[in-house]
């Protein structure tokens, strides 16, 4: 144990993959972090887990790191070992029907899609060239829209009688209007995606430096230009909405067996006008957001984010088919918490509530706790961090839809 305390204080903040090991020096585990420092201490600091982790954690005797450039290229490699190894834990810990894989289609002019591993039947897998993955816990969807970005693949259809919408923003090359072959969209998009997918990114680099080079010396500016900025958007990946899925993804609730699904609330207003609730949904994994709801505010007048919180539990409350939470996250203070805690009473719902609002001068989480059981108690301190993550994610998903609200006004 003193070798793996001595190997995380020499860890980097930066994102990349962590193995644990056994006596027998198997991999047990791999995950992916933003921060490996901080999330591999996560595993080893203060106290210990309820099982399985405590279990796992027990196990560990050794672990290696290895830094990736992005949070993306964390989940891509995730994904290879997991693949390599199917270390016993994240097999156990994860359902693997649900892991998403990226695959790369036999198409004249391959397409580039997701899939779910229950969806890959041999039949299926026929259909495929190439099949990456698993990649527990990415979002894959916006997985592909950052890489569209950078290898420009295209999902049009090959000489369609007009260019696609993406042809005209510069982001194809011309698969609908002809102007490319198979082959070299093959060898233009299709290959140099399949490095990147398969962990290679440090070769990657060095051909399209290199293919760079050959296209400045024989004056083919366009495709010069076109690798260029390739080069650039793939030593300059920004991947923030990515990172925050993924990353929450791979977070394992302290205390797993406690808490599995927390519902957190937000009321966004303009003044006494455009009132919505936003309800979100985060499980062991993270982000549930085929969970995520909103309501228009209907009976509040006037300006009362008390009374608009009232009328969005009441209704969620009417819904007896939804699942009744482990935690209710309220974005507010006592105000809200006592209005929260009435409203379950009435409806004969007794749940743990949490209260999260800003301090004095917005710089510090107050935090306002509802509940008689000491071990919530306990659970909740050891999670603050994600409590105010779901407390965010529920004022964004507010914000937006309140915005979304008054373009609709306008």
């Amino acid at each position: 144990m003193q070798n793996i305390i001595k190997k995380i204080k020499n860890l980097s903040d930066t994102p990349g993959v962590y193995i644990f090991y056994n006596s027998q020096k198997e991999i047990i585990y791999v995950g992916k972090a933003s921060s490996l420092k901080n999330r591999v201490r996560s595993y080893f600091a203060g106290k210990k887990s309820p099982r399985p982790i405590e279990e796992m954690i027990h196990e560990v005797v050794d672990l290696k790191t290895e830094e990736t450039d992005s949070a993306l290229e964390a989940a891509i490699l995730e994904g290879y070992y997991i693949k390599k190894h199917r270390p016993k834990y994240n097999i156990q810990w994860r359902d693997d029907k649900s892991w998403n894989y990226i695959v790369i289609s036999k198409d004249r002019f391959p397409r580039v899609l997701t899939i779910r591993q229950h969806e890959l039947t041999d039949q299926k897998k026929k259909e495929f060239r190439y099949l990456f993955g698993p990649y527990p816990g990415l979002n894959t969807k916006e997985a592909l829209r950052l890489l569209r970005k950078i290898f420009i693949f295209s999902q049009c259809e090959p000489s369609a009688k007009r260019p696609c919408f993406y042809y005209q923003l510069g982001q194809c090359l011309g698969v609908c209007t002809g102007e490319i072959s198979s082959k070299d969209y093959i060898a233009k998009v299709i290959r140099p995606l399949c490095l990147f997918l398969s962990g290679q990114k440090k070769l990657l680099v060095k051909k399209i430096e290199k293919e760079m080079g050959i296209a400045a010396k024989n004056q083919d500016f366009e495709d010069a230009t076109r690798l260029r900025n390739q080069l650039h958007h793939l030593k300059k990946i920004q991947d923030i909405a990515l990172l925050n899925d993924s990353f929450l993804k791979d977070k394992i609730f302290t205390g797993a067996s406690l808490v599995k699904w927390i519902e957190g609330y937000d009321i966004s207003n303009l003044g006494s006008s455009d009132k919505v609730g936003s309800m979100v949904v985060f499980d062991e994994s993270g982000p549930v957001k085929n969970q995520y709801r909103k309501f228009k505010i209907k009976t509040v007048i006037g300006q009362s984010d008390v009374d608009c919180l009232a009328e969005v539990l009441g209704r969620r409350l009417k819904h007896t088919e939804w699942v009744i939470p482990d935690i209710f996250l309220i974005d507010g203070g006592l105000p809200q918490v006592n209005k929260t805690k009435l409203i379950l009473r009435e409806a004969g719902v007794n749940t743990p509530i949490v209260g999260i609002a800003k301090g004095a001068e917005r710089k510090r989480n107050d935090f306002f706790v509802v509940t008689e059981s000491d071990k919530i108690k306990n659970w909740i301190k050891e999670n603050k961090n994600l409590l105010i993550k779901v407390r965010d994610e529920a004022h964004r998903f507010a914000i937006t839809f309140n915005r979304a609200q008054r373009k609709i006004k306008i």
